[in-house]
This record gives C-alpha cells, structure tokens and sequence, in this order.
C-alpha cells in the first residue's frame, strides 16, 4: 500500500469515526430532549348524541402516576384551574349548562389557603350542546390546565372534532384522538430532586406509558376515602353539638320513658327505642339524598364555588347566627308537628317514624342551622358527601335515645335541663357568625373586590371571639340567658381557651401566618400590606426602599428587589455588573411559592438573593395581553397573545422545558454559569444553596 492510499485510509477512518461520534452526539442530544418534553397527560376527544339535536363532547386524558391535573372548581386563589372554551361556537352550537366532571380529589392547601380540586389517574369532561347549525362539519375546542408533581406545567390541547355526516340518526359514533399537531409544544424537566440518571428518567417514563390501563384502573377508585370520613367525623360532633342544644336535649328522658312505660316489657322498649333512632337516622340520610339528587353531585360542587351562592349563604348563616343568640326562633309550621303528632298517636312502626319526624320538626329551631351548615360544607366535596354528612349527623342525634332505652338506669346521670342548655346555643351562634364570613370571602376572592382583605378578615374574628370570650365570663348576657351568680369550671375552661385563641389571632394583623385558621383567612397576599401591618410582617421595608428602586424594579418575598420583564433586568445586571438569576414561576405554583417560603427566607440564600444577583421572576402564567405589535406566532404555529406566553415560548426554546418552578443564573452575555446543572428547579435548601454559589462563583 502506498502513502497515498495508506494516507486515504486513515483519512476514511477519521471521517468514520467523525460521523459515528457526531450522530452519537446527535443520539444523545436528542435523548436529553425527549427526556426533557414529556407530556404526563395524553388526551383523546369523542362525541357522543344524546336526543334530538343534542350531543355531548368528551375530553378524556390519561395522567402520567404521581401527576395531578387541577380541576375547573378549584377555588381561585390557589393553583389554576382547567379552563374548556369551544371556538366555533357562534351561530354553529349552544352549550348546555357547564362542563361535567368525572371523580376528583380534595385536599387543603396550605400554601394558598384554599381546597384545590384536582384528577389522578384519569380525568374526564362532559360538555353537552345543541348543535343549531345542520352543516356543521367540526366542534373547535381548547383545553388550558396545569398539571403538577415536583414541578408543574401550563399547559394546552386543542381538539378539532368531527360532526358524522349522519347526525339525525340513531347514533353518532365515536371520533377520537385530536391532530398532534395542533397541540402546543409542552415540555418537562429532567426531575431535579432524585439523583436518576436521564437514561433511567426516559426507561421511567415507558413503564408509565406502558401501565396506563393500571393508572386508570386505580383511579376509579372512591375518590378520597379519608375526606368522606372526615366529613362524617366532623358531622357526628356537629350532631352531639346539636344534642346538647335546649331543643333536643330535654326530649332524651321523656322519649326513653315514654317507650319503657308504654312497651309491654323491656325487649319491646328496646327494640322500640331502636327504631326510633334508625327512624331519625333515616329522614336526615334522606333529606341528604335529597338535596344531591335536586342539584347533582357535580352542580353542588361547582355550586359551592359560586359568587352568588356564597353571597345566599352567607346572609342564611348570618340569619342562623342571629336566631341562636336569641333575637328570634327560627320554627317550621306548628301545622306540620301537629299532623306528625297525630301519625305518632296511632302506635306501631308507622307510629314511632312520625315521632321520629315530630322530633325532627320540634327542634329545627337547633338543628336546622347546623344541618344547612353541614349540607353545604359536605356538597363543596360533591358526590356522596351530603349523604355521609347527613349520615354522621343523624348518628349522634340518635345513638342517645338507643342507648338509654336499653340502659335506662343511665339515665339519672344526664345533667338536668337548664341554662347550660342555653350557653350551648349562643356558642354555636358565636361559630355560625365566624364561619358566615368565610363564604362573604369566598366571594370577594372570586370578584377580587378587596372589600374583605385579610387584616379585615382577621380583625372580624378577633371582635367575634373576644365577645365570645366576654359571654363565657358572664361579661355580656343574651336574650335567653338565666341569671347566673358564677360561671361553672367547664364555661370557665372553655373562656379561657377562646381568649387564648383571640391573642393568637391578633399577630395575625402584622403578618403572621396564622398555621392554625389557614383554611380560613383569605392569603397573605390577598391584603392590604402583604409585609404585614407597617410593613412588619416577614421582612421590614421602609418607604425610602421602595422609593430607592430602579425603574422596573419591586419588591418581591422577603423583600428582595425583583424584575418582571427580562430586558429592564438584563439591563440593571449590566449596569452594576452583578449575575443574573431567571425564576420561572406562576401565579398559581404551589411548589413555586414552597421554595420561596421555606428555601428563599433561609438565613444563608436570603442575604445572597438579596445581594449577590439580580433577580428576574417571569410568570408563565401572566394572562395580561401583549399589545398588538408584542404578539407573534412562533415555528410551531402557536399564538402568543400574553405575557405569559411570552415566557412560556422563552423557556421551551432557550431551556427546553416548560416547568416551574425552573432557575437558572446567567452572566451578561446570557451564558449559564452552572456547567453541572444549568437549570435547578424543586430542591431542598442545601441543594439550591450549593447551586447558588457554585453559579455565582463563575461569574467574571
């Protein structure tokens, strides 16, 4: 071989070798992309005709294990809620009533105060319309939703579903999956909180996608065992309340002996005693059945989150309080305990039921606040929960009755009737009259009037409870109240721990997080000084700060200095030469707002953040418009019409992902600076610290 050909040969082998390695390189590029724009949510659509001209739309999607998709009833305040919109519908179709969903999940949240709603496993949405135009070809539909884990993701789908050429007749079959490419670009980090390599995240991932049908198998299950217990737990405590009111609880010894004195013997007492309680039990269970099969279980949950119906009841609960602490009785016809009583006088099982509802009518006066109260509550959970509630309640109101029958003797130790009775009603009054004011919030939340921010909240709850506290001392009297030479021990214990409990309030008017009533209070940026009263609350911040910030600049947690639009903070990192830090967040990011409170406020990172780089939070989420000459369409055909979209197509084409909460520091060419990690996002404060530094040591 000569050098010529020798000299070929190796050059061959280089540009092999050259090709290998680049399409290596290529491979593994590509795998850290796929890795990183996993969808956890994979939807298909269908129409379905109902009568007539009526057909229903189904959304279907299928959730990636350990995701969650919040549902169109999530309060606002908290994360955001799946929004459907159709936009063809103009002179094509009408839509009839609202969206319809299949079983969610409840859980408080305590990083915004409120219950979020949200799907595991599967969700499905239901859209009834009328279709009023004969040659409508296709329903144009869109879905917005977020879907968390450690991080979350905005996400959209839009759907073009086809109308069969035979509507008119029998049925409309199936048309499903949507063109993919129509479905805006989402991504997903590489999960920064486990150490897995991304060759494991991708395997990860396919054994999701090959066990869906057991993700959807397992959310078929009842949707939170643990909150239909709760219910009923809290319902039974409600119902005990209810049976120490001045209504109810007289009737225990003259209902147990009239059934021991007119039985036969005591087997017949007993077994009468029993029917009775099964009686009570059964009309509660059925006024709860009732009231879901009027409204449906899906309506009383979207009920509950209703401006108006929040408004109604808190008037009702306002009426309810008033009548408990003794301004007048609340009473149904005395025509209807009469006939009751009548029923009652012929004997027999027939008898015993209308003693049943005798007593249920006699002592509405007690029991109706508290019913309407626990009704309510348990329908914001939808499904079965008035049943269970009902359930709960009826129990404790009737497990008496059945007890001291079989054990008559029992019944010397009972209390006797007296203005003890009394104290117990004003009580619950006082607790109606708190309660009454978180459904006002609701409302004002949902408008965003600012009317009931939450100093004013806390404030209201401070005057209640301090009059409580006066009332259990025997400060103030009622209406209704006997004439008391002192207090007993148990209305002294009972002072005592409603005074500490206004003092604990009182902290929360400079900004105090208030761990205890965090259900209840609207958030703590939903108020007048979101730094607390005087500017107190987590950080200190005097009128000369905020006047001495540069243009585009506020202060954001902890009162560190932030911008909100990248180029006035690029701009300011370059004129006092400092790194950069993006914070990709969202308004509605639980985990976003985790990081701030508990990683941000730590004694090492805050003084860092504050000091050593100049941060920029960009919300993908912000839903203001950009103004005409900002909007664009991007290569994939996606529109940006907001601020939010802005970010959004900023953070999939520079870091390709589209999760929050995403940080990455950068120095004034708009490098990264961390070479191990360029981007981090839901961390523990050792992590992120060590990231922090590790970035802000490269800078030059």
């Amino acid at each position: 071989m000569n050098f010529t050909q020798n000299h070929q040969t190796i050059l061959s082998k280089n540009v092999w070798t050259k090709t290998i390695l680049l399409l290596l390189f290529f491979f593994a590029a590509f795998t850290q992309v796929n890795a990183q724009m996993v969808e956890p949510v994979k939807w298909t659509s269908k129409i379905e005709k109902k009568s007539g001209n009526n057909a229903v739309i189904i959304f279907e999607g299928t959730i990636d294990k350990d995701w969650h998709v919040y549902s169109q009833f999530t309060p606002d305040g908290g994360p955001l809620a799946l929004e459907v919109s159709f936009k063809n519908q103009k002179g094509n179709y009408e839509l009839v009533g609202k969206a319809k969903e299949s079983k969610t999940k409840k859980a408080f949240n305590d990083v915004f105060g409120v219950d979020e709603i949200f799907f595991e496993g599967k969700a499905r949405i239901e859209q009834e319309i009328t279709i009023i135009n004969p040659n409508l070809k296709t329903v144009d539909a869109e879905l917005d939703y977020q879907v968390c884990k450690e991080v979350c993701i905005n996400s959209n789908k839009k759907f073009s579903i086809a109308i069969p050429g035979n509507f008119n007749a029998a049925a409309i079959p199936t048309v499903s999956e949507v063109k993919q490419d129509e479905t805006k670009r989402v991504g997903l980090a590489v999960d920064t909180v486990t150490k897995t390599p991304v060759a494991a995240k991708i395997e990860d991932v396919k054994a999701v996608d090959n066990t869906t049908a057991k993700v959807v198998e397992e959310s078929e299950k009842p949707a939170s065992s643990r909150s239909l217990s709760s219910i009923f737990f809290i319902a039974f405590l409600s119902g005990f309340a209810a049976l120490l009111t001045p209504c109810v609880f007289p009737m225990i010894p003259m209902t147990v002996s009239f059934f021991t004195k007119q039985s036969k013997s005591r087997a017949k007492g007993i077994r009468n005693a029993i029917i009775y309680g099964l009686s009570i039990i059964a009309i509660y269970v059925i006024l709860g059945l009732i009231v879901t099969k009027i409204f449906g279980a899906d309506a009383l949950n979207a009920l509950s989150t209703d401006v108006w119906f929040n408004l109604i009841f808190f008037v009702i609960l306002i009426i309810f309080a008033t009548s408990f602490l003794g301004a007048f009785e609340i009473m149904l016809p005395n025509s209807w305990a009469n006939k009751a009583d009548q029923q009652a006088d012929k004997g027999g099982i027939i008898g015993i039921l209308f003693m049943a509802l005798a007593l249920a009518i006699v002592s509405f006066s007690c029991t109706g606040p508290i019913v309407g109260t626990l009704l309510v509550d348990a329908a914001s959970n939808g499904g079965i929960a008035p049943v269970v509630g009902m359930l709960g309640f009826s129990s404790a109101l009737a497990l008496p009755f059945m007890f001291f029958a079989m054990f008559p003797g029992y019944l010397n130790s009972l209390p006797k009737s007296g203005g003890w009775l009394n104290t117990v009603k004003v009580v619950l009054g006082f607790l109606e009259l708190a309660l009454a004011f978180k459904f006002l919030s609701n409302a004002d939340l949902v408008l965003q009037l600012h009317f009931l921010e939450r100093e004013v909240f806390i404030a209201i709850w401070i005057a209640i409870f301090a009059a409580l506290t006066l009332y259990l001392f025997g400060k103030i009297t009622l209406p209704h109240d006997s004439p008391m030479q002192h207090i007993s021990v148990g209305r002294l214990y009972l002072g005592l721990l409603t005074l500490v409990f206004t003092f604990y309030l009182i902290p929360g008017l400079w900004g105090a997080p208030l761990k205890l009533i965090s259900a209840f209070p609207p958030p703590p940026t939903y108020s007048e000084s979101p730094f607390g009263v005087g500017g107190s609350g987590h950080a200190a911040v005097s009128e000369e700060t905020i006047k001495g910030l540069p243009e585009g600049a506020e202060l954001g947690p902890h009162g560190i200095m932030v911008f909100h639009d990248y180029e006035d903070g690029v701009a300011y990192a370059k004129e006092i030469k400092k790194p950069i830090m993006l914070d990709f967040t969202g308004y509605a990011c639980v985990n976003c707002r985790k990081m701030e409170n508990n990683v941000w406020s730590d004694p090492k990172v805050l003084p860092i953040l504050k000091n050593d780089v100049v941060l920029i939070s960009l919300y993908v989420d912000d839903k203001r418009e950009l103004p005409k000459e900002e909007q664009f369409v991007t290569k994939a055909g996606d529109k940006i019409i907001t601020t939010g979209d802005k970010w959004t197509d900023f953070m999939i084409s520079k870091y390709k992902t589209n999760t929050q909460p995403l940080y990455v520091i950068t120095d004034l060419e708009e490098n990264n600076l961390n070479s191990s990690k360029p981007t981090i996002s839901y961390v523990s404060t050792e992590e992120y610290l060590h990231w922090l530094k590790e970035g802000i040591g490269n800078f030059k």
